[in-house]
């Protein structure tokens, strides 16, 4: 692999590095509602509406977060092995 600007495999990783950037910050920030949400439910209560709210956005959080974490360190390590190689 070499380091030219139009190297396919640079091209794809630096794709999945604005993917995984997008899903990192929409999986933080579900857990944020979710966390304002459950605070919100204490102060005035846990009625219907305030319950969903904080279990769904958990569950979508973690469904997109994950993921995203994974994929990040596994990119973070190949950036790693390049530099470590020299190219």
């Amino acid at each position: 692999m070499t380091d030219a600007p139009g190297d396919p495999t640079l091209i794809k990783r630096a794709q999945i590095a604005h993917l995984v950037s997008i899903g990192q910050r929409l999986g933080y920030s579900l857990f944020g509602i979710a966390i304002v949400a459950f605070g919100m439910g204490f102060a005035v209560g846990f009625d219907g509406a305030v319950r969903t709210i904080v279990v769904t956005t958990i569950v979508v959080g973690s469904i997109v977060l994950a993921p995203a974490i994974v994929v990040g360190y596994g990119i973070k390590a190949a950036e790693r092995d390049d530099r470590a190689r020299g190219l």
